[in-house]
């Protein structure tokens, strides 16, 4: 297995990895303008992208998924909730389905809270062990912090959504789990974030101030601190629901 995290100019945490053996890749949360980059590791790895994913439809960034899955001819993955919602074509992502990419594969768990289309995606490498050996947490769980629960205009309902979604979800994993988040310090997307790019489960249950709370705490305490909306909020989600005018090649 390979594996690749890109950081962006936002603090936004992209991912690139797959099945060298069998030449399958995967790419996650791409930004726009990183298309190129994307496509440069694959021939670099001598691997096809199999699968593009957003793990929701962002709102701090416009994605590149769409516009990379075009370039590569891949289909671009979005959690079912969307049908109706986004503008253009995409394959729905289900709780519980599987995708492959080779010997690696990727489980898909719903956890709103976030945004009611959230997703994380736990990968396993066959080449290793049958069980997973980490997660893609996106906006749901960040290395010290968890994902603002206000974007869709009901805070303390997606407060509630999102203690359920990590307790019910994702801190049911095994401890030794590691967790790679879409963000890290200085993202608009969560409060506290850590500068370091990746944890485990087991070191954020003990060292995460909000894991450790109650229900009713939890949803105070991560509603009573919620920054300034991401800059031109409304313009990127609009743009990401249409999808982006698709650029030439030259």
């Amino acid at each position: 297995m390979f594996f690749r995290q890109r950081p962006a100019d936002n603090a936004t945490l992209s991912y690139f990895f797959g099945c060298a053996g069998q030449q399958k890749a995967v790419a996650v949360d791409v930004v726009a303008g990183d298309e190129a980059w994307f496509i440069e590791e694959a021939r670099k790895a001598d691997v096809q992208i199999t699968h593009v994913i957003d793990t929701h439809v962002h709102a701090d960034h416009v994605s590149g998924g769409p516009e990379l899955a075009r370039r590569v001819g891949a289909p671009y993955w979005l959690h079912e909730s969307n049908a109706g919602r986004v503008h253009f074509a995409f394959q729905p992502l289900r709780d519980g389905q599987r995708l492959e990419a080779g010997n690696v594969l990727v489980d898909v768990i719903h956890t709103p809270g976030h945004t009611p289309d959230s997703v994380c995606l736990l990968v396993c490498d066959l080449r290793r062990a049958d069980e997973p050996w980490f997660v893609l947490t996106g906006d749901t769980l960040f290395v010290g912090a968890v994902g603002r629960p206000d974007l869709a205009g009901q805070e303390r309902a997606m407060a509630a959504q999102l203690f359920d979604s990590l307790h019910q979800r994702l801190l049911t994993l095994p401890p030794e789990m590691e967790i790679y988040p879409g963000h890290q310090a200085g993202s608009a997307c969560g409060v506290g974030l850590s500068g370091k790019p990746a944890s485990t489960l087991a070191f954020e249950k003990r060292f995460n101030p909000v894991l450790s709370m109650p229900r009713d705490e939890f949803i105070d305490a991560v509603t009573a601190d919620i920054p300034p909306p991401p800059d031109d909020m409304a313009r990127i989600v609009e743009v990401n629901l249409r999808g982006p005018t698709p650029v030439t090649l030259g």
